[in-house]
C-alpha cells in the first residue's frame, strides 16, 4: 500500500489516498461497489469473494437485496479486514447519479460507525463498469467524507482510506484531494 496523500482533521482522523488493492487492506472494514442483487461474479466484487471465500457471497444472499444508494454488512472470511459493507451507486445515465453516490457513500460510513469501527477503505464507487465519471466520482467521494467527519465528530472511525488501484485513476483523484485540502 502507498500513500499519495493524507490528511489529518483537527481532531485526529485521517482521510488517505492510498494505492494498492482494497481486498489486502488491514482496516475493520472495507467497501465492496456491489449489484443491488448483491451477486459478487466479476470485478472487485468477485475479487473479493474469491480471496476472501464463499461465505461473503453466501451471507450477501441472505441479505438479498440493496437498493442503490444504500449499503449492508457482511462478515470478510479471509480477508484482512473484519467487514464487507456493499454499497450500491449508480449506473452512470439512470438519472439522479450525484445524490444516490453521494447517498452511498454516506450509507458505508454510517454502518461502519454503528458496527463501532475505527477504519474503513472505500474504493471509487461506481467509476469503474458503472460509468460514473472519476473526476466527478473523486469529488463526491473526498467531500462527503470530509463533510460526514465533520457532521459526526462522535464517529468511532479515525482512518478512512480511499483505496485506488490504477496510477490514472490515483492522480485524479490526487488532484481533487489537493484541490480540497491543500498541496
Amino acid at each position: 500500500m502507498k500513500i499519495h496523500y493524507e490528511y489529518r482533521t483537527e481532531d485526529g482522523k485521517h482521510i488517505r489516498l492510498v494505492q494498492g488493492d482494497i481486498t489486502d487492506q488491514n482496516t475493520d472494514a472495507i467497501v465492496n461497489a456491489a449489484n443491488s442483487h448483491l451477486q459478487h461474479g466479476g470485478g472487485v466484487a468477485g475479487a473479493i469473494v474469491r480471496k476472501g471465500g464463499q461465505i461473503i457471497q453466501d451471507e450477501s444472499n441472505k441479505i438479498g437485496y440493496v437498493p442503490v444508494g444504500k449499503a449492508a454488512i457482511t462478515t470478510a472470511g479471509s480477508l484482512q479486514a473484519r467487514f464487507v459493507i456493499h454499497t450500491v451507486g449508480p449506473r452512470w445515465g439512470e438519472g439522479d447519479e450525484d445524490n444516490k453516490l453521494k447517498n452511498a457513500v454516506l450509507s458505508s460510513l454510517e454502518v461502519a460507525s454503528e458496527k463501532n469501527l475505527r477504519s474503513i477503505a472505500l474504493p471509487a464507487i461506481s467509476a469503474g463498469i458503472f460509468g460514473f465519471p472519476k473526476e466527478r466520482c473523486a469529488e463526491i467521494l473526498i467531500g462527503e467524507t470530509a463533510e460526514f467527519l465533520r457532521n459526526k465528530p462522535d464517529t468511532p472511525l479515525n482512518e478512512i482510506n480511499i483505496c485506488i488501484f490504477d496510477d490514472q485513476t490515483v492522480k485524479i483523484f490526487l488532484k481533487e484531494f489537493e484541490k480540497q485540502f491543500g498541496p
